[in-house]
C-alpha cells in the first residue's frame, strides 16, 4: 500500500506540474494571439504612414461617462515623429439591441474620424451584425466625419432625421453606434489638449 501511495503521489505531482505548464504555455499563446489581433484591428483604423510608433506601447486608461462604460477604457495614442497624430478610443454603446457593443474609434488630431471598428457585440445575425465590416461597409460611413460635420442634429440615423443609414428591420443597433461615436467625439473635443499633452510629456 505504501508503494502504491507513493506511485499515486508522484503521479499526482507530475499531473499537476504538467497541467500548470500547459496552462502557462497556453496563456502565453492566447495573450500573444490577442495582442496580434488587437494590433491588426488598430492598424486597420489609422491610415498607413500616419504614425510610426507601436500603438500598444502608448496606451492610457480613460474613465468618462461619454465613453459609455463604468470601467476604465483603454486609449491608444498614435505618434508621428514624436508628436501625437491621432488617438484610438475604446468606447461602449451600452444600448445595442442585444446588449453592449464594444467599439474602437480612431480620431485624427484635427478632430476628423479616421475610422470605427466593432470589437464585440451580440446583435442579431443578418440584421444588427451589419455593423461588422465583414458583413457590410456601413461602419465606414463614419470616416472623415467630425463633431461639426455633420452638425449635432445630423448625428443620428435617417429615421431620426440624421445623416446615417439604418438597417432594414434593425434601427436600434446603428442608432446605438452612431450615438456612441458622437459621444466619443465630444469626449475628444473636451479633452484633446490633456490627452496629447500628457503623451508628449511621457515621451519627452
Amino acid at each position: 500500500m505504501l508503494k502504491n501511495s507513493l506511485v499515486l503521489g508522484l503521479f499526482a505531482i507530475a499531473t499537476v506540474g504538467l497541467v500548470a505548464t500547459l496552462h502557462h504555455v497556453t496563456a502565453e499563446r492566447i495573450a500573444t494571439a490577442e495582442r496580434d489581433a488587437q494590433v491588426r484591428a488598430l492598424s486597420e483604423i489609422l491610415p498607413r504612414g500616419s504614425y510610426d510608433n507601436h500603438l500598444l506601447d502608448n496606451s492610457i486608461e480613460l474613465h468618462d461617462p461619454l465613453l459609455g462604460s463604468k470601467s476604465p477604457q483603454a486609449a491608444y495614442i498614435a505618434l508621428k515623429d514624436g508628436k501625437p497624430s491621432a488617438i484610438i478610443l475604446r468606447a461602449t454603446a451600452p444600448d445595442g439591441y442585444s446588449g453592449a457593443i464594444q467599439l474602437l474609434i480612431g480620431i485624427q488630431a484635427d478632430g476628423r474620424l479616421a475610422g470605427v471598428r466593432v470589437l464585440n457585440h451580440r446583435e442579431t445575425p443578418g440584421l444588427g451584425d451589419k455593423i461588422e465590416l465583414a458583413k457590410s461597409a456601413w461602419i465606414r460611413s463614419f470616416e472623415g466625419k467630425s463633431l461639426a460635420a455633420p452638425s449635432g442634429d445630423g448625428w443620428a440615423v435617417k429615421k431620426d432625421r440624421g445623416e446615417f443609414d439604418q438597417f432594414a428591420g434593425a434601427t436600434i443597433t446603428p442608432r446605438a453606434v452612431v450615438k456612441a461615436v458622437h459621444k466619443a467625439l465630444q469626449y475628444f473635443d473636451a479633452h484633446k489638449q490633456q490627452l496629447f499633452a500628457a503623451q508628449v510629456k511621457s515621451n519627452g
